[in-house]
């Protein structure tokens, strides 16, 4: 079932005309200029003898003197000897400033692939410049599957793991915790291959290690039988959503949800273990929907009243989506619009307390458009995860690529 959303919150221009706009306000609002100070949507500019690099969202920048894109350990061997400083790179999908670096940068996406599975012992290795959405589809074909994926599934393993990715779920703990064993080339150049029996410490630090303790080129993973899932999107009033998070979370494998600014409502997702005939993925409206909320916002954006109100006729009601397909076709989408984001990952029991502190701050300003997505996530026991003292809830606040975020 699919409810289309093209026309969601887009029949803004129609509805202006019936609504009386102070015309002094609107013509204000309407001058506007949303673009953050400093915004540089290019390649930095590269001295004589360095070379350009930048993040998936261009907020982070840097010109190293070399970026090495080694294929063998002799190869990576070799750029660590000539180094001074390293930093290793994934697929760029981290906001903060891990990689940028004036030395030198690698990239280990040539450490790429399933290398060997069994499925009787459950476990796999694969290159750690795989990307997420390849290493599902590699054990998939190998009858198996990753316990749980992120919401964006094109990260990098070893960038993912070493920056605490998550997907959502109750019971479910975030990716790395799912780690047996891991290959870590040291800045001496020695290859050590890392578990829990064979070195405690360093398996303890090195499953989320920010990439500050070597360039780790595999992984061997504890995964599960391929499975199928359900999925189910819904559109509601948010207090009505805040009321059942907690019974939901319980009722469903993987539950989260997304409120959309000065509209009063939210989207729920859920998904379930599925058997039978799978109907395949119903193409979602994600990109129409946010591009209504932008104009929404740029249009309605003085007016709080207004923009809860359009949203309100407009926004679809009810279940928009219900599909079935493989676990790694459900999970994750697409997002073609880049955007920079923040996470807080909170103690379960004052998640919405502080849920609703943030909807307010973030409400306080009417330049806010992009979605919150809040999911919920089992403990883990890595040493710098944000999970690893307790369940969490973890609400992420976003912004448009070329707009202010602080």
């Amino acid at each position: 079932m699919s409810t289309t959303r093209r026309a969601v919150l887009l029949g803004t221009a129609g509805l202006a005309a019936a609504v009386a706009i102070p015309g002094v306000q609107y013509a204000r609002w309407s001058m506007k200029d949303f673009t953050r100070d400093g915004y540089n949507p290019g390649l930095p500019p590269a001295p004589e003898g360095e070379v350009a690099w930048t993040n998936w969202s261009g907020i982070q920048q840097s010109t190293p003197n070399r970026i090495a894109v080694p294929a063998t350990e002799a190869d990576l061997a070799s750029a660590l000897a000539e180094a001074r400083r390293v930093r290793p790179v994934g697929s760029g999908h981290s906001f903060t400033g891990l990689v940028p670096s004036e030395h030198m940068i690698v990239d280990a996406s040539r450490f790429s692939g399933l290398i060997s599975a069994d499925a009787a012992t459950g476990t796999a290795t694969i290159g750690a410049g795989t990307r997420i959405r390849q290493a599902a589809r590699e054990l998939d074909g190998a009858g198996l599957a990753l316990q749980n994926l992120p919401d964006v599934d094109v990260q990098t393993l070893a960038g993912s793991f070493s920056t605490s990715t998550h997907g959502t779920g109750r019971t479910l703990q975030p990716l790395h915790a799912h780690i047996e064993g891991f290959r870590i080339m040291l800045a001496d150049g020695t290859a050590r291959d890392v578990s829990a029996a064979s070195d405690p410490d360093l398996f303890m630090a090195g499953r989320v290690s920010l990439g500050a303790l070597g360039v780790i080129t595999q992984y061997t993973l504890n995964c599960v039988p391929t499975y199928n899932l359900k999925r189910r999107v819904w559109v509601e009033k948010l207090d009505t959503l805040l009321d059942q998070v907690m019974d939901l979370s319980q009722q469903h494998r993987n539950f989260e949800f997304y409120y959309f600014p000065f509209t009063g409502y939210a989207a729920g997702i859920s998904h379930d273990i599925f058997e039978g005939d799978v109907t395949g993925r119903v193409p979602d409206e994600d990109e129409d929907t946010l591009a209504g909320l932008k104009q929404l916002r740029d249009v309605f954006g003085w007016s709080t009243w207004l923009r809860e109100r359009i949203a309100a006729g407009s926004l679809p009601k009810g279940l928009i989506e219900e599909s079935s397909d493989a676990y790694w076709k459900l999970l994750a989408t697409a997002r073609p619009t880049k955007f920079n984001e923040m996470e807080y990952h909170i103690p379960l029991e004052n998640g919405l307390t502080c849920l609703r502190e943030i909807i307010a701050a973030l409400e306080s300003r009417n330049d806010t458009f992009f979605p919150m997505e809040i999911r919920i996530t089992a403990p883990d026991d890595a040493w710098l995860s944000p999970f690893n003292d307790g369940p969490r809830m973890s609400i992420a606040t976003h912004a448009a690529v070329d707009e202010p975020y602080d």
